[in-house]
């Protein structure tokens, strides 16, 4: 099979470099997607394993379309039946962008009417009673082309199922994963949050560190489909477990000014299984010191469009250039969506990477030297 795997821009090299680094084959990256191949255990291994990508489709088709009657005979082309049990239930949606057809509404309509004109021929019936487990349809029109896709995921995977609560601008764990990466996390590193929020960061800083796998704790739709068998997600769950290290020596510490993100964050790591490897502390920038002989800083300080006015953002990275002084063995990596940011900082980053946050454009900016 096929599979396509959605992830925010900007960070589909690092989604397609973590598919391949967790035993996929066949990865590549494209604008705003990752995609690969393989089975039902390169399935369930992906919903698993992958730490930066939204969802994981199976791609049945692509194809150009300009009128309804063309969508409407690419979707009839798939063999549904090999996906699709009788009783089973297929919603449709999607989006289009820069294409003629333009109708969300009508798009899921006529892909309705394909899916269930194939069906009728396969299984000799006129009606579908749609009470089986849940086979999303996704369509995607981008520039004409169509992509027609089965979701195998259910809840994005950025929900890791840890997060029961957040502050009030949370990070998505999808992001802070990939600042993670970035950072270049490792199982002896220290790191330090000093806007830690709901500690999305650090939890899946220490996770990263430790091996535990992003979808570990949760479930997927495709657990359901009586097309599968169940032994393949055992099989890739026990996998993920047994490359687990606890041996690790990964420490980390969250400092943030408000006592009830702090009680949050303390709550979601120990539901994320790293509460012992993350200390939370009231402390403010003004005050931050650093006492380790290595570490790495990661962290997503508030800015003017989020939660503080833009000023005073900028008075935080002022501080945050005093406080962040160039040390061997340290390094910073901070998400803005201020161009300004290295001015007020006061130096350079020695690599930046442009990337959004939802809608918002951003850079992570590195400093290393």
């Amino acid at each position: 099979m096929d599979f396509a795997a959605p992830c925010l821009l900007g960070l589909e090299g690092l989604a397609a470099n973590d598919l391949k680094f967790k035993g996929i084959d066949n990865v590549r990256a494209e604008n705003g997607r990752v995609l690969f191949s393989g089975d039902h255990t390169a399935m369930a291994r992906a919903n698993i394993c992958s730490s930066l990508c939204a969802r994981i489709f199976i791609l049945l088709a692509e194809f150009e379309a300009r009128d309804f009657d063309t969508l409407f005979e690419g979707v009839k082309a798939v063999e549904w039946s090999e996906y699709i049990g009788e009783h089973d239930c297929f919603p449709v949606k999607g989006n289009s962008l820069d294409s003629a057809l333009t109708s969300i509404p009508a798009c899921q309509k006529i892909i309705k009417k394909a899916v269930v004109d194939k069906l009728r021929q396969s299984y000799r019936t006129d009606w579908f009673d749609e009470d089986g487990a849940v086979h999303q349809i996704q369509f995607r029109i981008f520039k004409n082309r169509v992509s027609i896709m089965l979701d195998t995921t259910g809840d994005a995977l950025n929900k890791r199922g840890y997060r029961a609560i957040s502050n009030d601008a949370p990070i998505k764990e999808t992001l802070a994963a990939a600042m993670a990466d970035l950072a270049r996390v490792r199982a002896d590193h220290i790191v330090i949050d000093p806007f830690c929020g709901s500690g999305t960061i650090l939890i899946e800083a220490a996770r990263k560190a430790l091996n535990i796998m992003p979808g570990i704790d949760r479930s997927f739709a495709f657990e359901k489909w009586a097309q599968v068998d169940p032994s393949v997600i055992g099989t890739e769950r026990q996998r993920a477990r047994d490359n687990e290290r606890r041996d690790a020596s990964f420490m980390a510490y969250g400092y943030d000014i408000d006592e009830e993100a702090l009680a949050i964050a303390r709550r979601n790591a120990e539901l994320a299984g790293v509460g012992d490897r993350i200390v939370f502390e009231r402390r403010d920038i003004k005050d931050y010191v650093d006492v380790h002989e290595r570490a790495s800083v990661i962290t997503n300080p508030p800015y003017g469009e989020r939660m503080l006015d833009v000023e005073q953002a900028r008075g935080l990275y002022r501080v945050m250039g005093e406080k962040f002084e160039r040390k061997p063995y340290h390094s910073y990596t901070v998400i803005s969506p201020d161009d300004r940011f290295e001015q007020i900082f006061g130096r350079p980053a020695d690599k930046r990477r442009k990337l959004y946050n939802g809608t918002l454009r951003c850079q992570v900016y590195m400093y290393y030297k």
